[in-house]
């Protein structure tokens, strides 16, 4: 067994996401906790499933802790998620930077062996690194993190215990070190599909719309971007396009006033190319994009349309698709390919934002093929995006009808949020 673990805590300082996984289980099994680990490049995604609710800070923790002791190679960055048994959807989702969060480990090379080499891990040294974090149940039903400082065998003795990693005080925000040229990073919460209440045929707006994103506006902010798939329209215009009597085409409007409560609430890009932006013709779909614009943001999904945006010395573009005539089409694989080629000329970072898929309760899952919603075409949402990826996108935000593709998908990286969902398909 000795041998075995020898095995798998070289394979985890490599990197290896099995290696790891099997590591954190090894402590978390006897919690009636589960992690499922996979790497996408310098990222290592975890999902945390219990039958309770996890706090984020306690997995935080326990996985700083766990990597503080493995170092593994080439691992930047861990994003947490957190699910109930038997859910699809996680409860939580956070990212942890572990340049900003972990101090680098030097190596303490052993006798026999040259400087600088590392030495061969023992099976002591490996069971301890995911052991320090131990989960414990506590009496009132909630998570506590219980940190041991158990030190290594080969390791001189320690006086004191190594402090926790916990999350910096709220009232005490972390210094940040700009980052090097060569080491440019954009952080970008995205949300899917936003509507703000409609005063058509009836009014159904909020009492007050400030409210709107009361309850969620924390989980909206920590990054350098926020985008939303806007699917209604912001304008005064009387004359819809649908018939809305049959009670089942609807027809979305809102005041134009309300850009600013998308504003306030933190978004920077929007997307208005779904099947609701023409609700109220092309009058209102050039006054969505007016006001969206003019409340300080920037709409994207008008045709031909590449929106460029320097954020963080970066220039990142952006363009959104649908599946209509007279928008940006997924269908139409060479004009998009076409569009992304000419925006990775200009840009550094290209944003790919699309519409699509069908949709209802017999559609949970996303497949490679052209689908349709009551006889209309819907697209192939898993060629258009590996097409875009392979023609010079780096990200593809994919919003409404689709469902998010299953956590054990190896053709596709999906990042369900509480709001919608960020998928980024790979080839």
């Amino acid at each position: 067994m000795a041998a075995s673990l020898d095995v798998v805590g070289q394979q985890a300082r490599q990197g290896q996401a099995e290696a790891i996984a099997y590591l954190m289980n090894r402590t978390l099994q006897t919690k009636g906790v589960r992690a499922l680990v996979r790497r996408r490049g310098d990222c290592l995604q975890i999902m945390f499933e219990a039958a309770r609710s996890l706090p984020p800070h306690v997995c935080a923790a326990f996985v700083c802790r766990g990597l503080r002791q493995l170092a593994p190679q080439g691992i930047l960055r861990v994003r947490l998620h957190a699910r109930l048994v038997g859910e699809e959807w996680p409860e939580w989702t956070q990212t942890i930077d572990l340049r900003e969060t972990l101090p680098p480990t030097p190596l303490q090379p052993r006798a026999g062996t040259d400087q600088g080499t590392p030495a061969t891990t023992s099976s002591p040294q490996v069971v301890s690194a995911f052991v320090l974090g131990v989960l414990a149940i506590a009496g009132s039903g909630t998570l506590a993190l219980t940190l041991q400082n158990q030190p290594r065998v080969d390791a001189p003795p320690i006086a004191e215990p190594s402090p926790a990693i916990t999350p910096p005080h709220p009232a005490v925000p972390p210094v940040l070190i700009p980052p090097a040229s060569s080491d440019r990073r954009l952080r970008i919460k995205a949300v899917g599909d936003i509507v703000l209440g409609t005063n058509f045929p009836h009014n159904r707006l909020p009492e007050d719309p400030q409210q709107l994103f009361a309850h969620v506006k924390a989980h909206l902010q920590g990054a350098d971007l926020l985008f939303g798939n806007y699917e209604s329209t912001l304008t005064d215009s009387p004359y819809p396009l649908k018939n809305s009597s049959n009670g089942r085409s609807f027809a979305f409007r809102s005041p134009p006033s309300y850009a600013q409560v998308l504003r306030q609430a933190g978004f920077n890009v929007l997307n208005i190319a779904n099947n609701h932006s023409y609700d109220f013709n092309e009058q209102g779909f050039r006054d969505t994009i007016r006001h969206i614009n003019g409340a300080g943001m920037t709409a994207i999904g008008d045709y031909n349309q590449i929106a460029y945006l320097d954020i963080n010395g970066l220039k990142v573009a952006f363009i959104g698709f649908a599946t209509y005539y007279g928008q940006n089409r997924i269908q139409d694989l060479k004009k998009g390919a076409a569009l992304v080629q000419k925006a990775k000329q200009n840009a550094e970072i290209v944003v790919v934002s699309f519409h699509g898929g069908a949709e209802g309760s017999d559609q949970i899952y996303t497949r490679d093929r052209t689908e349709y919603f009551y006889g209309e075409q819907r697209g192939n949402v898993v060629q258009f995006a590996r097409t875009m990826i392979d023609n010079g996108a780096d990200l593809i935000l994919g919003h409404a009808p689709m469902s998010p593709v299953p956590w054990n998908c190896t053709k596709a990286a999906s990042l369900p949020t509480p709001w919608g969902t960020l998928l980024a398909i790979k080839p």
